[in-house]
C-alpha cells in the first residue's frame, strides 16, 4: 500500500510538474516561434495539424479517448471552431508585434469582459462586491501597464484589444458549446483543431500571406522559411501545443480544482520571470508591477467566483460526458493550455 501511494505521488508530482513547464514557457515559446517564423497563418496551421495528428494517434492506439469525427458534430460545432480560429489568430498576431509582458495583461484582463457578457448574455447573476473589486484591481494594474508602456504601438494594441474581444466571444460561446454539444474533452480538441486546420487556407488567402510564403520557398534560402533557427522554434511551439494540453488534462484529473488554479497562477509569475531573464523584450519595472496586479486581481477573481462554481447544479447526462472534471466556468481561464493550437486550457488552449 505504502509503494503504490509512492507511486502515485510521484506520478501526481510529474503531471503537475510536467504542466507547470509547459504553461510558463509557451507564451515565450510562441514569441520565440513568431519571431523567427514570421508567417502566423502557417504556424498556427501547423500546430493545429500537430494537434489533430496526436489527438488522432494516441487514440488509435488506445492513450486516449476522443469522440469520432461526423458531419453533423462538425457542422454544430463550426462556429465555436471559427470564434476559436480568430482568438488563436490574434493571438499570434499579438506576439508577433508586442512583448510578452503585454500578451499576459491583455490575457489577465479577460474577467473583466467575461463578467459582463455572462450578466449580459448568459443571464448570470451580477459580480459580487469582491467580484467587482477584483475586475477593479485588474482594470487599475492594465491601465498602469499601458499608460508606461514605452513600447506601446497602434498596431500592439489594436492586435491586443481584438485578441481580446475574440478571446472573450470564444469563452463564453465555448461554454455555451460544451454545455449543449456533449463532446467528451478530446473529441472538443479533436474537432477544434481539425476544423481550424481546414479554415487556415482560407486565411491565408484574405491576408495574403500565401504570397509571402511563395516568395520565401523560392529565395534560395534567403527566407526564414527553412531557417534552422525557425524550423527548431517552430518544432517546439507545436510540441509544446500538444504537451500542454496531455499535462493539463491529466493533472486537472490529478489534482483539485484549487491546486489546479493555483498552480496555473504560479505558472503566470513563472512566464514573467522567464521572459525577465531571456528576453530583453519586458517592461519596465513599473510595468512589470503593474502585471503582477493585474494577475493579483485574476486571483483574487478566481478566488470570489469559487463559492459559485464549486457546487454546479445537476446536469444532464449529454453534459456529464465531459471528462477530467472540467469546471465549465473556469473553461476560458487557461489559455496556455491551448498554447496556439486551440487546446481548450480551459479544458486548452492557452494560464
Amino acid at each position: 500500500m505504502s509503494a503504490m501511494r509512492s507511486k502515485q505521488y510521484y506520478a501526481t508530482s510529474s503531471l503537475v510538474v510536467g504542466y507547470a513547464l509547459c504553461s510558463s514557457l509557451l507564451a515565450v515559446i510562441n514569441k520565440f516561434a513568431i519571431t523567427n517564423f514570421n508567417y502566423p497563418g502557417l504556424l498556427t496551421a501547423l500546430q493545429y495539424l500537430t494537434s489533430t495528428l496526436g489527438v488522432w494517434i494516441l487514440g488509435k492506439f488506445g492513450f486516449l479517448h476522443h469522440d469520432p469525427f461526423t458531419f453533423e458534430n462538425a457542422k454544430k460545432f463550426l462556429p465555436a471552431a471559427f470564434v476559436f480560429y480568430l482568438a488563436i489568430f490574434t493571438n499570434t498576431n499579438l506576439l508577433r508585434h508586442a512583448n510578452v509582458d503585454t500578451f499576459i495583461v491583455f490575457r489577465s484582463c479577460t474577467p473583466l469582459l467575461v463578467a459582463v457578457a455572462d450578466t449580459a448574455f448568459r443571464k448570470q447573476p451580477c459580480p459580487s462586491k469582491l467580484t467587482f473589486l477584483a475586475l477593479i484591481v485588474i482594470l487599475g494594474g492594465a491601465f498602469g501597464y499601458v499608460a508606461t508602456d514605452s513600447g506601446f504601438s497602434l498596431t500592439a494594441y489594436s492586435w491586443a484589444l481584438a485578441y481580446l474581444v475574440t478571446i472573450t466571444t470564444e469563452m463564453v460561446y465555448i461554454k455555451h458549446m460544451v454545455t449543449n454539444l456533449g463532446l467528451n474533452t478530446w473529441g472538443f480538441v479533436f474537432y477544434n483543431n481539425l476544423l481550424s486546420l481546414m479554415m487556415a487556407p482560407f486565411f491565408w488567402i484574405i491576408t495574403g500571406e500565401y504570397v509571402d510564403v511563395f516568395i520565401a520557398m523560392g529565395s534560395n534560402g534567403k527566407g526564414n522559411l527553412f531557417h534552422p533557427v525557425a524550423l527548431v522554434a517552430v518544432s517546439l511551439s507545436c510540441v509544446f501545443g500538444l504537451l500542454i494540453s496531455f499535462f493539463g488534462f491529466a493533472a486537472r484529473k490529478a489534482i483539485s480544482a484549487t491546486a489546479f488554479t493555483v498552480t496555473g497562477v504560479v505558472n503566470k509569475f513563472l512566464t514573467v520571470a522567464i521572459n525577465v531573464l531571456i528576453w530583453d523584450k519586458h517592461a519596465s519595472p513599473f510595468g512589470l508591477g503593474c502585471l503582477l496586479m493585474t494577475i493579483a486581481g485574476g486571483v483574487l477573481y478566481q478566488q470570489s467566483v469559487t463559492g459559485v462554481t464549486s457546487a454546479p447544479p445537476q446536469r444532464d447526462s449529454a453534459v456529464s460526458k465531459q471528462d477530467n472534471g472540467n469546471d465549465q466556468d473556469n473553461y476560458g481561464d487557461s489559455d496556455e493550455e491551448k498554447g496556439m493550437s486551440g487546446i481548450p486550457m480551459y479544458c486548452g488552449k492557452s494560464s
